[in-house]
């Protein structure tokens, strides 16, 4: 499906890159502040884990219906107004964390939950606009590269919140979220967007919600890589969510080694994020996504059967390594598959729905992690994330609607009409 291909692309999509790293480095910055603050103020898991809902169930509850508005509405503004609003929310907590001694903690679930529903509608932003931008032969790289800016963001943001956060007051460090988004929006002005037709057609939340839920639904290997992609999520995210609980409770290890392995897996990621980059030109991009699958299902089962002591952790952190480089491979080659799939015009409907799929099972996981891991043991966890891996790479390569559909895909000459949900079959 060939996109538009605006001049000097290459100049525009990096300044677009550019807007987001600066953006999105400020941004989680201060959230790893707020969450320190609130570990350091509180000290309670239960505080932490609803911190950690807050930021989720946004994308779960709203993303369906976020992704109309998407396909309808000016997406640069989208872009935009969700950083302001972030900014002025910022702005109020800065300010009220300045008159008071503390922060008072309803203001602050308040602040992370807007943050949460700004991203909400920025992340089908991003994914639905990059296909318009860019050659159809250069998204899997771009895709790359934007998952290589995610990952420096995860790597430099909790040392620089760290040095800030000992030497700066939270209430005048959150405003660094304000100079962050002033900066990214000052340069998004000069990025050029395309826009499609369709940006002046009703907004119909329930029946476009409907509408990508049938387009995903009838595109066979899509759907079924889909619905094993979101029982992955359930299985993998109790492990991924206690790392921390992993490094200190089973390794017996400091706060600095747990973000020590924060870092290693991010550093993974970049890693990975820069081999897709520079050579994602894959011709079938199933082969490598079911690897990855295979090397995250590897170590992340190795780690639960580690010692619990320091030459466990050495292992442990090389192990985090490996599924870091491996992350990118899975979760950037299928979405750059999903942007493939279907007309630009339609991808916000259709990646509103699918993200929510994917991150529903996200926080079923989180209820159950803590009483999983007391019951059973944190390590025991990571072995069921390893297998469950395992087993949902197995599946998509038994199913061949999955296992083909990328060179079907890539064979498929004519762009899918507008309105018709046909099947594509694999």
């Amino acid at each position: 499906m060939e996109t538009t291909q605006l001049p000097h692309w290459r100049r525009n999509i990096y300044l677009f890159l550019t807007s987001q790293f600066l953006s999105g480095i400020t941004s989680m910055v201060v959230q790893y502040a707020i969450i320190w603050y609130l570990t350091k103020q509180t000290g309670s898991a239960t505080v932490l884990s609803l911190a950690t809902l807050l930021g989720m169930l946004p994308m779960v509850l709203l993303s369906p219906f976020v992704g109309p508005f998407v396909d309808r509405l000016n997406k640069k503004l989208l872009l935009i107004v969700p950083d302001v609003v972030a900014a002025a929310v910022a702005i109020v907590l800065s300010a009220v964390g300045t008159l008071q001694t503390t922060f008072p903690l309803w203001l602050i679930f308040i602040s992370l939950l807007v943050r949460a529903i700004a991203q909400t509608f920025q992340m089908p932003t991003i994914q639905s606009i990059l296909p318009t931008m860019v050659p159809s032969d250069q998204l899997t790289k771009i895709n790359g590269q934007l998952g290589m800016v995610q990952s420096a963001n995860m790597i430099i943001a909790p040392a620089l919140g760290a040095f800030l956060f000992a030497l700066v007051p939270l209430n005048f460090l959150i405003l660094l979220d304000v100079v962050g988004a002033a900066v990214g929006i000052s340069l998004l002005l000069f990025v050029r967007i395309p826009e499609h037709p369709v940006i002046d057609e009703p907004v119909h939340v329930f029946s476009d919600a409907k509408f990508g839920l049938t387009r995903l639904r009838h595109t066979r290997g899509l759907w079924a890589i889909t619905l094993t992609g979101a029982f992955f999520t359930l299985l993998f995210m109790p492990a991924a969510s206690l790392y921390p609980l992993m490094t200190m409770g089973y390794f017996h290890g400091s706060v600095g080694q747990a973000g020590l392995i924060e870092v290693v897996y991010s550093v993974g990621m970049l890693l990975g994020g820069t081999i897709i980059g520079v050579f994602g030109n894959w011709k079938d991009r199933m082969p490598p996504i079911l690897w990855a699958m295979l090397a995250m299902g590897v170590t992340f089962g190795a780690s639960g059967f580690l010692p619990g002591n320091q030459a466990g952790f050495v292992w442990f952190v090389g192990l985090n390594t490996l599924a870091g480089v491996a992350t990118p491979f899975y979760s950037t080659l299928l979405m750059a598959m999903i942007q493939q799939s279907f007309p630009p015009e339609q991808l916000g409907r259709i990646l509103g729905v699918l993200n929510s799929m994917m991150s529903i099972t996200g926080p079923v996981g989180l209820i159950f992690a803590g009483p999983l891991a007391d019951s059973i043991g944190v390590e025991k966890l990571f072995l069921i994330g390893g297998l469950g891996s395992l087993v949902c790479g197995l599946i998509m390569w038994l199913l061949p609607s999955a296992r083909r559909y990328d060179r079907t895909l890539q064979q498929t000459a004519a762009p899918l009409t507008t309105e018709d949900p046909t099947e594509i079959d694999a």
